[in-house]
Formats: C-alpha cells, sequence, structure tokens
C-alpha cells in the first residue's frame, strides 16, 4: 500500500527539492541534511525523517547525492505525470501565473485561459489563448483538463465554480478568498495569500 504523505511533508519536499536544483546549478554533487536544515532553519532529523519517506539513503560524512535526491523527490510527488489546467480569470493574477514558466518543471501544462471579458478575449499571454468562458465545457472534454486555477474576484467564485463542477472539472486551485461548496467529489484546494501573509508579518507591530 502506497504510504500517504502529509500536506507538510510535501510542502518540505518542494522546498528540498528547489535546493538541490541550486545545488545542481552550482555543480556540487552531494548534500548533506545539515546544509538543507540550515538553509530552511528546520531541525536536521525533520530532514532526514522526510528524506526516509523517499527511500533514498545517503553516504556516512558524504551526504546524498544531489541529482538521485531530486529525481526521488520528483518520482514520489508525481512530477513527471503532466497535469493539464485552465486559468479561469486573465485578470493581473491569472496573467501572473500564466507567465510563469516555472510550472511545467513541477508537470503543470497550462493550456488556455478563460474569461467573459470580450475586450479579452482572443488574445494570448505567454502562447496561452485566453477563450470564452462560454466555450469551456466543450473545451474540457475535448482536451481532458481536470484542473482549474480560480483567480476571479470573490463574489464571482461560487457561480463560477458550480459553472466548473457542470463542466467536469475534478479539481479547483481556488486563489480567491471565498469558501466554496462543491460535491463530494470534487476537491478544492485554497491559495490563503493572505492567511499566509497574516501568518508571516504576525510579529510585526
Amino acid at each position: 500500500m502506497e504510504q500517504k504523505i502529509s500536506d507538510k511533508v510535501i510542502n518540505r519536499l518542494t522546498l528540498y527539492h528547489c535546493i538541490l536544483q541550486d545545488f545542481i546549478n552550482q555543480g556540487s554533487e552531494y548534500i548533506s541534511s545539515k546544509q538543507i536544515a540550515s538553509l530552511l532553519r528546520i531541525d536536521d532529523s525533520q530532514v532526514r525523517k522526510d528524506i526516509n519517506i523517499l527511500n533514498n539513503s545517503g553516504k556516512t560524512r558524504v551526504g546524498y547525492n544531489v541529482k538521485e535526491l531530486k529525481k526521488s523527490i520528483e518520482k514520489t510527488l508525481g512530477f513527471s505525470v503532466t497535469k493539464r489546467a485552465y486559468i479561469i480569470g486573465a485578470g493581473n493574477l491569472g496573467t501572473a501565473l500564466a507567465n510563469y514558466d516555472n510550472f511545467s518543471n513541477y508537470g503543470l501544462n497550462i493550456v488556455s485561459l478563460f474569461d467573459n471579458d470580450e475586450n479579452k478575449i482572443g488574445k494570448e499571454i505567454n502562447n496561452k489563448k485566453i477563450l470564452d468562458i462560454k466555450e469551456l465545457p466543450q473545451y474540457v472534454w475535448q482536451h481532458y483538463v481536470d484542473i482549474a486555477i480560480l483567480t476571479i474576484p470573490a463574489k464571482y467564485a461560487q457561480k463560477t465554480a458550480d459553472f466548473l463542477v457542470k463542466t467536469g472539472i475534478k479539481y479547483i486551485w481556488n486563489f480567491t478568498p471565498a469558501v466554496l461548496e462543491v460535491p463530494d467529489d470534487v476537491q478544492v484546494w485554497n491559495e490563503n495569500l493572505m492567511g499566509n501573509f497574516l501568518q508571516f508579518t504576525y510579529g510585526i507591530k
């Protein structure tokens, strides 16, 4: 049976992956758990515990092979399996996400954007076409897309989520501050930007 990995561990593994890529770029062959822990300001034993999940063993007094550990993380977290997605809302945030090319390194392929603004429909952002939201059901069926990235004003979020569910979308990455009500077979991940900001700045008086 495949081991269930918690959200916190997944988050740390993605940070380890970024560090490993930096080490590869610098030409380093090995990295120690202490080096990773020091960069992230976490406990060394936590890093070793996380890496043990990957069934990747290091060498005593040498550390982990950087390229092998990076591949282990990619395999475990499913980077090699491409997930296709649409951005719903071609505003400032939707445009910024469409322009972020690094998503492809993690197995996310943003196919196109959808909007209801006639002034935006037909234009392209980073080689991704902005389409009429009314055409979404047809495109979901034709391109086998399961993920919608929601970047619209909060007041339209629930109505749009209802529409997405009807089209067959099963995963919604929600960048709006709205709490969405969806059927049990639809998964929502709320990207709480302001919540993260307040956690980060809580101690500032």
